[in-house]
């Protein structure tokens, strides 16, 4: 009976540890089933020829389709190039109009409050929705290209959509619409936690607002700004749903990016076991860009 007591209390006390693990076993579960299932599946799929409208070649492939699109196939690497252009230049755009917006809302102004609303707006919309007030903007008719024709800035029937020249940009101008709002909120919410009397000692060494802002504010701001670009990047390359009802990645495939032209191999191609192939090399591209990225950055240093 005298050493039944510490069992009970060594019972419990591994209870209470093995309680906390109890408890997340749920999450963790639905994060197996929704996420390393999935991938798993992808990586499964990427080593066989699975084309349901050619089931008599279906098979083990090995790696015969990452050996096709590293050697063979011209339009990953014009998708992988034009995905790169993108990426680069939305999250640059946004990042820069973001960290201007940010600064603009963090000052104190009569109707501040209506001011945010109206800059943090355009991220509740959907990607879909996005597209559809764009596409009424850019309608050759009824759009923005018929009033500018009336004041002589171009020509009726002008379609920015379906001429190579300005697709891109156009595409750039509706994603930034989307996207400027994200940078703005993360750079806000940390913009207000940037003490305050820091900038009064500064005023007092006689530093400018120029000074001020590069070596106080940006400062502050770098683990914002690098998590807040990692993320968009990591979205953007991924961006499907804009440009699919956009652009649908023309004209002539010029705003076609990988994830697009994975859409179409296994959407419109029913080529499944090509398109896992071409998913995983984008993961791995995507994976080793994140990693530098963050070395890079050297992201979470105490630097300030």
């Amino acid at each position: 009976m005298v050493l039944a007591v510490p069992s009970k209390r060594r019972a419990r006390a591994t209870g209470a540890r093995a309680l906390p693990y109890w408890l997340i076993s749920p999450a963790v579960l639905l994060m197996l089933g929704f996420i390393a299932y999935p991938m798993l599946s992808v990586l499964y799929y990427s080593l066989q020829h699975y084309n349901v409208a050619k089931p008599w070649r279906n098979g083990f492939a090995g790696l015969d389709n990452f050996r096709e699109i590293l050697t063979e196939d011209d339009l990953f690497w014009h998708t992988l190039a034009f995905s790169a252009q993108w990426v680069v230049v939305e999250v640059g755009l946004q990042l820069v109009f973001g960290l201007a917006l940010a600064l603009i809302v963090n000052q104190t102004f009569v109707g501040r409050g209506i001011a945010r609303a109206l800059v943090f707006s355009p991220w509740a919309v959907s990607g879909v929705l996005t597209t559809t007030i764009w596409i009424l903007l850019y309608n050759p008719a009824t759009g923005i290209s018929r009033y500018l024709a009336d004041i002589g800035i171009g020509e009726y029937g002008t379609s920015v959509l379906s001429d190579t020249g300005t697709v891109f940009w156009a595409a750039v101008l509706a994603e930034l619409w989307r996207g400027v709002p994200f940078f703005a909120i993360l750079i806000l919410a940390d913009l207000q936690s940037v003490p305050k009397d820091l900038y009064e000692a500064a005023s007092v060494d006689g530093a400018g607002r120029v000074r001020r802002f590069l070596h106080i504010t940006l400062p502050h701001l770098k683990n914002a700004i690098v998590l807040s670009t990692l993320l968009r990047a990591v979205w953007e390359f991924n961006n499907v749903d804009l440009l699919y009802t956009l652009t649908g990645g023309g004209p002539a495939g010029e705003t076609t990016t990988l994830p697009l032209y994975v859409a179409n191999t296994g959407i419109d191609g029913h080529d499944f076991g090509y398109a896992s192939a071409l998913t995983t090399v984008a993961f791995v591209i995507l994976l080793f860009f994140s990693i530098l990225y963050l070395r890079l950055s050297k992201f979470g240093g105490d630097d300030r």
